[in-house]
């Protein structure tokens, strides 16, 4: 397959993507529509080689994969430029290579999420792409991530993907979860250790609070995101986050936002997840049912009590992404944060 034009500056997101993004999101705006994804979050498999303490997946996991034709076949339903491809450990999909061909065929942008425990065959033997991000999720230094996903060499295993992915090409980003008992010093050093690597861009993000997950004390409220955020805002300027500025303002209470639940619709081997990647109220066989029976203004407004303490990144920044189209000031800052933002190394 042949690979699209390699973008000659490097920012935080691709050019390209912004590119779609905005032609896409004019286009629905003419059509008057006033719900419509930017991410699909797919997961073709609920199987993990790893347990996360804060992970709610490997507790309600369906049984059994979807067929490759099922995967793009939902990214064409829902027509969400951007793909992030998670699970599960999407690297224990048997399709995977197929499956990423295709949406790269169909025009999507794609971020590829794993533990990087079983990424080095993939990165090996697949064709670095500008619109293929591979994913890594890192929560910080070896003993504290180690601690996390309860496999011991786990951190080594996923750096050392990175390094890899890098020195073959690959563009890379990151994702690390902040829980209660984060240190702020294990996840600066993280931060350092990742940028030294050369990774593209950073994705932090307070963890959410799932009901099926036992130890509830290791999640936060709100006061207590804005307060560790605030606290950590010093030392992550420095490094080339993929967290919109609006978006950090956020966490740190200097800003309020709606959740956009929609924008971010999931499918999984059970069906279409409604209302969103966090929370489960039911499933529906198609996008168009799951979009016409949600009542999404309980959790625009966060009227659910499962929404009051989640500030996660997936249902605010694509409220941040919206704003940027309809507000221009924050557009301009946002364009500006974009190609400003690669750090020297």
């Amino acid at each position: 397959m042949e690979n699209r034009k390699q973008d000659k500056k490097q920012t935080r997101f691709q050019p390209g993507l912004y590119k779609t993004l905005t032609s896409y999101f004019i286009k629905n705006t003419l059509k008057g529509k006033k719900r419509f994804p930017l991410v699909l979050m797919l997961e073709p498999t609920h199987r993990c080689n790893l347990a996360c303490m804060g992970c709610d997946r490997i507790r309600t996991a369906a049984e059994g994969d979807l067929p490759v034709s099922a995967c793009i076949g939902a990214a064409r339903e829902c027509g969400a430029p951007v793909v992030a491809i998670t699970g599960g450990e999407p690297m224990l999909y048997k399709e995977l290579k197929q499956l990423v061909n295709g949406l790269i065929a169909d025009g999507k942008y794609i971020y590829l999420c794993t533990n990087g425990v079983l990424a080095q065959e993939f990165i090996e033997t697949f064709t670095p792409n500008p619109a293929l991000t591979l994913n890594f999720h890192l929560d910080g230094m070896d003993a504290t991530h180690d601690k996390i996903t309860g496999l011991p060499g786990s951190f080594g295993k996923a750096v050392e993907s990175i390094r890899t992915a890098k020195a073959k090409g690959f563009r890379v980003s990151t994702n690390t979860t902040v829980y209660k008992a984060s240190d702020p010093e294990d996840l600066e050093g993280l931060f350092g250790l990742l940028h030294s690597a050369g990774v593209d861009g950073m994705l932090i993000s307070p963890a959410f609070a799932y009901q099926s997950v036992e130890d509830e004390n290791i999640f936060f409220n709100r006061g207590e995101i804005n307060e560790k955020f605030t606290r950590m805002s010093g030392f992550l300027k420095k490094y080339p986050l993929i967290n919109t500025p609006i978006y950090m303002d956020f966490l740190c209470g200097r800003r309020q936002m709606r959740c956009t639940p929609w924008g971010n619709p999931t499918y999984n081997p059970l069906g279409w997840k409604s209302p969103c990647y966090l929370v489960t109220d039911g499933y529906f066989d198609t996008y168009a049912r799951m979009m016409k029976e949600t009542d999404w203004g309980r959790y625009e407004d966060g009227k659910d009590p499962r929404c009051a303490n989640c500030m996660v990144h997936g249902g605010y920044e694509t409220t941040v992404t919206r704003m940027a189209f309809t507000n221009p000031l924050d557009g301009l800052k946002l364009a500006f944060w974009n190609f400003s933002s690669s750090k020297k190394r």
